[in-house]
């Protein structure tokens, strides 16, 4: 797996530089540092969301509901705002980021004390969440005069040539890259993806880990919802409706093995930059972004694909192993 990770990460980062090439041939101002610093800071919701459903992916789970956190984190701290004008940003985030936990805490515990598929779970909690978004605000939106300026301009405000958004997203790859490398959950985390049977042998709670991948998934998500709302200034019941789906390509497209114990924050990364790459460039070069579907499929079939043909060839290399020393 050490050898098997950087070269998909190689392929993957070699996939979006040809890509940069032929949008440059149609367009050479694609490729400019400002233009692609914009693509990053558009990709970045969904960069930090990626990583949370990494986590989760690893442990053999999945969640559905990321979007629809994001979406009711966003409308609870916009209404927040709005009565509560004089909120300091730090207070907003530190609730959009509790309240995500919970969300993703709710996932955890019915995944590991009910033994409910996670499929089930977060597909379940997908549409409560989307419901209780529209109990709340009574189906109106919060537009941006209703909004305070400090909420609506922390994520645009700019720090060494960047925006907060993207700065939050390069915080989150640094804090994940450091937590799956060098941490024990994140060693738990590839234990239990990898094989839960022997994580049990080796004193780790399958179920406890699994839970708190999800509330990792969680309050990243309701970190995500306040950067989005307050980056488009307007909350409302559909906010990033069907972007779960984007999350989860971005994961598979990366490398992220469905099956679990596979993976990597660079790869995780980089496929979420493809799909902001796709999904900038196909309006420039005068593409139906209609055929931004179809390349995300084919890109999820052929990463699919890849990964069963290396777990085949994994497989082999044991065998062999095994009959030689018998």
């Amino acid at each position: 797996m050490t050898r098997f990770l950087p070269v998909r990460e190689l392929i993957l980062g070699g996939a979006i530089l040809v890509l940069l090439v032929l949008i440059s041939s149609r367009f050479s101002g694609f490729v400019a540092p400002s233009n692609l610093a914009n693509v990053f800071n558009d990709t970045a919701p969904l960069i930090i969301l990626a990583l949370g459903q990494m986590v989760v992916i690893l442990t053999r789970c999945i969640d559905l509901s990321v979007a629809a956190n994001l979406a009711l984190t966003g409308m609870a701290v916009a209404m927040i705002n709005v009565a509560m004008p004089g909120l300091p940003i730090p207070v907003i985030i530190a609730i959009a980021i509790l309240l995500g936990a919970i969300m993703g805490a709710i996932n955890g515990v019915l995944v590991w004390k009910l033994a409910i598929p996670p499929i089930v779970v977060t597909l379940g909690t997908m549409t409560i969440f989307r419901g209780i978004i529209f109990l709340i605000s009574d189906g109106k939106w919060v537009n941006s005069h209703e909004m305070s300026p400090a909420f609506t301009n922390f994520p645009r405000m700019v720090l060494l040539g960047l925006p907060v958004l993207s700065w939050a997203a390069i915080i989150t790859i640094i804090l994940f890259g450091i937590m799956m490398a060098r941490t024990q959950f994140g060693r738990s985390i590839f234990a239990v993806g990898g094989n839960p049977h022997a994580a049990v042998y080796t004193g780790i709670d399958v179920g406890r880990t699994q839970f708190w991948a999800f509330v990792v998934s969680g309050a990243l998500a309701g970190l995500t919802g306040y950067l989005w709302v307050s980056r488009f200034a307007v909350a409302y019941v559909d906010i990033a409706g069907g972007f779960e789906l984007e999350v989860v390509a971005a994961c598979v497209i990366g490398g992220i093995s469905i099956a679990g114990g596979v993976g990597s924050v660079g790869g995780a990364v980089l496929g979420a930059i493809f799909l902001g790459v796709v999904k900038n460039a196909l309006p420039v070069v005068n593409i139906s972004p209609f055929w931004q579907l179809a390349i995300s499929g084919s890109a999820i079939l052929i990463a699919v694909a890849f990964n069963a043909r290396a777990g085949r060839t994994k497989g082999r290399i044991i065998l062999k192993e095994a009959e030689t020393t018998q």
